[in-house]
């Protein structure tokens, strides 16, 4: 008798948390800070007041290609007089005294954390991040800024507050440990502060932050506009004290020419092809373990690691610990569940920044493939944790390739999605090459078994940091950050040398960091 053959059991439907919609967060931005949204918009923040300027534009969400609220964007003379007003508001911030400062501050922190949930919540609408990534990018804005408020006095001795205030303008992926973390440091440390919401996502979570600082009485400037319309007044204006930049090589590159010329303090944060070397390495166990921490919001980090540069004859034990783990990698939408009651899923990443984003990623691995890459993996989205229907067209599963052809921007750039790209090397020197090859980065890794060869090729390895069989990251608190090469330019930052890089000092000193004439390490 033949067996009895049943069918498998599908999968039970997903549907959205309850309470977690856009809508709900939005009436929730709606209760919270009634000053900053109306029920169609948000508002600039200048001159110390909210303004129902600007023009809005539309915008979608990242997670299922619905609509979100756009930035309301200005024109340049209405962003060059919230500069002026910027300035007025830093000639009284900076005489407030030093305690005032770090009570308003600490003000603003409790603020933060009591509607901690609801900025995750806007961060994972708006720019994609899954729930646990989401409360982490606001927990280390809360806790890093408290570390300064708790420190801020000897930092501050001997220094003053820059001679204007400090101009923000950074990309979409860390709004709150990036972002809203330099903005309140650079306000208590003296200085008023300008911040452009970025083109690509973040926009209400930016303005409730502001928001809820603004309150407490912080001299906060939020502004949104192209960076066309908008650079003449937050890059060259004589008023701007410093111009602090996170993003990539081409318009960093721009900012660079724009305050070399003026002679401005700056901070420059750019890209860089991050690496992890393996060169005489056997602890696999190890690197299995690390991989799907690797694909962290889907590698759309400045310091994600997408290039793995492996001794050839290591390549078959790699890719025995490397595959299972990439295989692992969970994908999906961030807010779905199978139960109401059910917690919000453990994702390794959920959608890139948008559909446009996704689909030039994809056409340059079918591009790379075809000129000679290998690929060693390629996922797909038929596991994802989906709703029914939903639109996926932002989603992109990882993706190996050995090889990257010299002629693909995967061979030589930061792809800033879930793509990893291995080289093959048979020398030390082949692996320092391919190692160095974006002339600079911000991190980087080599594991090898041998203390002494790590010691030997690590100062060789142009990043800023380089960890030993372990991945680096940007730090908390008192870690110490900065680039090599065009992956940075200006003052270093972290510790005491953010406070320092926004603030004066003796006449003649020289910060720390890549300036125009000279390179100074901490």
């Amino acid at each position: 008798m033949a067996p009895t053959l049943t069918a498998p059991t599908p999968a039970p439907a997903l549907a959205l948390k309850p309470g977690t919609a856009w809508q709900d967060a939005w009436q929730r931005c709606l209760t919270t800070a009634p000053e900053a949204f109306r029920h169609d918009r948000v508002l600039n923040l200048w001159a110390a007041g909210w303004k129902h300027d600007g023009n809005p534009l539309p915008a979608t969400s990242p997670v299922d290609g619905s609509p979100i609220t756009g930035p309301p964007r200005l024109d340049a003379a209405t962003a060059q007089r919230a500069v002026r007003a910027s300035l007025d508001q830093h000639r009284a911030w900076r005489h407030v005294p030093v305690a005032e400062r770090r009570a308003r501050v600490s003000a603003a922190l409790d603020a933060l954390t009591e509607h901690r949930e609801l900025l995750a919540l806007l961060l994972v609408w708006e720019i994609g991040k899954p729930w646990r990534l989401a409360q982490a990018d606001v927990d280390r804005a809360i806790d890093g800024v408290r570390w300064y408020v708790d420190g801020i006095e000897p930092m501050l001795t001997g220094r003053s507050p820059l001679a204007g205030p400090v101009s923000n303008i950074a990309s979409w992926n860390y709004p709150m440990s990036v972002l809203v973390h330099a903005m309140l440091v650079q306000a208590l440390a003296g200085n008023a502060v300008i911040a452009k919401t970025p083109t690509d996502g973040g926009l209400a979570c930016l303005t409730l932050a502001s928001a809820l600082a603004a309150r407490e009485g912080l001299p906060i400037t939020l502004v949104s506009g192209s960076g066309g319309q908008l650079s003449e007044a937050l890059v060259r204006s004589p008023e701007i004290g410093c111009v602090s930049f996170v993003g990539g090589r081409d318009t960093g590159a721009d900012i660079a020419t724009a305050v070399a010329d003026l002679g401005k303090r700056h901070i420059l944060e750019q890209e860089g092809l991050n690496t992890w070397g393996i060169w005489n390495h056997s602890d696999w166990d190890a690197l299995t373990a690390v991989v799907p921490k690797l694909f962290d919001y889907g590698k759309q980090r400045c310091t994600a690691y997408p290039r793995f540069v492996v001794q050839r004859e290591l390549f078959a034990d790699f890719l025995a610990a490397y595959l299972p783990a990439v295989r692992s990698i969970r994908t999906g939408h961030p807010l779905a569940v199978e139960n109401p009651s059910d917690p919000l899923p453990a994702l390794d990443f959920g959608p890139l920044i948008n559909a446009a984003k996704a689909k030039e990623l994809d056409d340059q691995v079918n591009e790379a493939i075809g000129r000679g890459a290998v690929p060693l993996h390629r996922g797909t989205l038929d596991e994802g944790a989906f709703l029914p229907g939903q639109d996926t067209s932002a989603y992109l599963p990882p993706v190996t390739l050995l090889g990257p052809p010299p002629s693909s921007p995967l061979h030589h750039a930061e792809p800033f999605g879930p793509v990893d790209t291995i080289v093959l090397v048979d020398t030390e020197a082949e692996l320092l090459a391919a190692m160095n090859a974006s002339n600079g980065a911000l991190v980087a890794t080599l594991s090898t078994d041998d203390p002494q060869t790590f010691d030997r090729l690590a100062p060789q390895i142009r990043a800023f940091k380089t960890g030993h069989g372990k991945p680096r990251s940007r730090g908390d608190r008192d870690e110490l950050f900065g680039g090599f090469g065009a992956s940075w330019r200006g003052a270093f930052v972290g510790g005491e040398l953010l406070v320092r890089a926004v603030t004066d000092g003796p006449p003649g000193e020289r910060l720390p960091g890549n300036f125009p004439d000279h390179h100074l390490m901490p």
